[in-house]
């Protein structure tokens, strides 16, 4: 037999229902991104504590889907209901929202869904950019409202790495041509002495340690 809190609980529950359908446009969301499932805060104590309670508070919810399964945070004192259908959670929140339930009067919410940009994203961080980053170094004592610039990209002079490339032993070139009032720069690349890589590294001779 039903206790007395049951049968409370289901009289305003069908007066609150009275009249009110599924395909109400209030709750009519075939295309909605809300989700399928809800929690409900201000639990009361007993729901955590009796199962013939748990019973009670699971049956209300169930009214709306026979389905639905729950997770609860006793430290918190909510609970989570998960629906078959957003339509059906959205029609349990508009009619539990601020019921008494259990000697507490309890407020349903939606669970908070990611957005479509996390749902699409990565589960781990994505790497920055691949490029260099050239930033001034920040003075000693920063003033208020001080950022960093980004500093330009280094320039490369291809034309003088072409030039050094060039340079071979052995060979003078010319860097400058002479004019009336300068000499020619020009450039006398030294070759490698014969035997220097052949050369054998001579060990240091370690000091005599013995004892008198």
């Amino acid at each position: 037999m039903a206790s007395s809190s049951e049968n409370n609980v289901n009289s305003d529950l069908s007066e609150r229902m009275d009249g009110v359908s599924l395909n109400d446009g209030d709750v009519e969301m075939e295309n909605t991104d809300l989700p399928s499932a809800i929690i409900i805060v201000n639990v009361a104590d007993v729901v955590f504590e009796s199962e013939s309670e748990k019973s009670i508070f699971e049956e209300v919810f169930r009214q709306f889907d026979a389905g639905a399964t729950f997770q609860y945070l006793k430290s918190f004192r909510r609970a989570r209901c998960n629906y078959c259908s957003p339509i059906v959670a959205a029609k349990a929140r508009i009619q539990l929202h601020e019921t008494e339930l259990c000697g507490n009067r309890i407020k349903c919410f939606f669970v908070q869904s990611p957005s479509e940009a996390l749902r699409n994203s990565e589960p781990y961080l994505q790497l920055p950019p691949l490029e260099k980053q050239f930033l001034i170094s920040p003075p000693a004592s920063p003033p208020v409202g001080w950022e960093p610039v980004p500093e330009a990209e280094p320039i490369i002079n291809y034309d003088l790495l072409n030039a050094v490339v060039r340079l071979a032993p052995g060979e003078k070139h010319e860097l400058h041509p002479p004019v009336d009032n300068a000499p020619a720069i020009v450039v006398h690349i030294c070759e490698d002495p014969e035997g220097y890589k052949d050369k054998p590294l001579v060990q240091t001779r370690r000091p005599n340690c013995g004892g008198p």
